[in-house]
């Protein structure tokens, strides 16, 4: 008896047929999805999801002072700048074509109702038009909300200590007023106060506005990812935190209805912050408005990766690649990204 015939003696009838079939050769497969991948010019042309430059917009904080390029510490590689030294970083980001700038301030001095925000000589009013004066053709985004302007860093009107809403909303309104007056080409409010869209459109509108397009910060987390930008915009709360007007971290149907009601209060833009542990509601978000969808990287998912880098651990190009390509994947029209210009001289 040969060894094969007394191995398929020894076994259990049942596994007599599966022997058999290790014997055989197995067919050749018809489809190969690895055909397609072989090399950089059909993995090229085949590509699903692309990322241009025209799709990052890259975040600036302004500070008062001539000559200011103050480096935010635990955000290597970012700056605070002053006017002056501003316009040459737009004139940069200008020739290296990227979709434009989204402006925060630090004024020089702060109060209760953070004034500098609406004042017609603010930081990031006087910032604007510079900026607009000098390279006309670059697209200014101004972030909306008191948080920076105010002594307390909360993102309104105190009532003791809650924010009080509906007071916020008309200084809300004067001040994306004010920033259009400036030149800037689209408004930002972030600071998640409900009926903020409508009533900064109503305040555009009256003053003569009505073609600014707002860009809502409609969905976005309570988080902890955005540690370092506190640095960068020296708004840390004097005291608790903004749980009381941020999302929960854990909700995902809350996400669409702040949504829908920004939507129907007059939003052009949605945004969803933060952008990589979000993702899924960046996709629920697209998938139900028809509204152009944009996502923040914010600046912890920048630090980490940063960190990360320059300790040798990762392929930092790869891995921005991956992170910034998983948000247009998920369905972001646009990106606000720290990464910006270190994208835009690697596409």
């Amino acid at each position: 008896m040969g060894a094969q015939q007394t191995l398929r003696a020894s076994v259990h009838p049942v596994m007599r047929d599966t022997i058999h079939t290790m014997n055989t050769p197995l067919p050749k497969p018809v489809i190969r999805p690895r055909r397609l991948r072989r090399n950089p010019a059909i993995r090229r042309i085949v590509r699903e999801t692309r990322l241009h430059r025209a799709h990052l917009i890259q975040p600036m904080f302004i500070v008062p002072g001539l000559g200011v390029q103050r480096p935010v510490v635990s955000m290597p590689g970012i700056e605070q700048h002053s006017i002056d030294q501003a316009l040459r970083e737009a004139e940069r980001i200008r020739n290296l074509d990227l979709g434009g700038i989204i402006l925060f301030g630090i004024p020089e001095s702060k109060d209760p109702l953070g004034s500098d925000a609406y004042d017609e000589q603010g930081i990031v009013q006087r910032a604007a038009r510079e900026i607009k004066k000098e390279i006309p053709d670059l697209y200014v985004i101004a972030d909306v909300c008191l948080c920076e302007f105010t002594d307390h860093a909360h993102c309104g009107q105190l009532k003791g200590h809650d924010v009080d809403n509906d007071a916020t909303l008309e200084l809300l309104g004067r001040t994306a007023t004010s920033l259009a007056d400036a030149g800037v080409d689209m408004v930002a409010p972030s600071g998640m106060m409900d009926g903020m869209v409508a009533a900064i459109r109503s305040a555009l509108d009256r003053a003569d506005h009505s073609a600014i397009p707002i860009l809502s910060y409609a969905v976005k987390y309570a988080s902890a990812y955005y540690g370092p930008f506190r640095d960068a915009a020296d708004n840390t709360p004097s005291f608790g935190d903004r749980r009381a007007y941020q999302m929960d971290p854990a909700n995902r149907r809350e996400a669409l209805r702040e949504a829908t009601l920004d939507v129907e209060e007059g939003a052009d833009m949605l945004m969803v912050k933060p952008a990589l542990a979000y993702l899924d509601i960046v996709r629920d978000l697209k998938e139900r408005f028809d509204l152009p969808i944009a996502a923040y990287n914010v600046s912890g998912e920048y630090a980490m990766i940063k960190a990360a880098a320059e300790n040798g651990w990762i392929d930092e190009e790869r891995l921005v690649m991956e992170s910034l390509i998983s948000m247009r994947r998920a369905g972001a029209d646009m990106i606000l990204t720290y990464h910006a210009e270190y994208m835009a001289e690697r596409l």
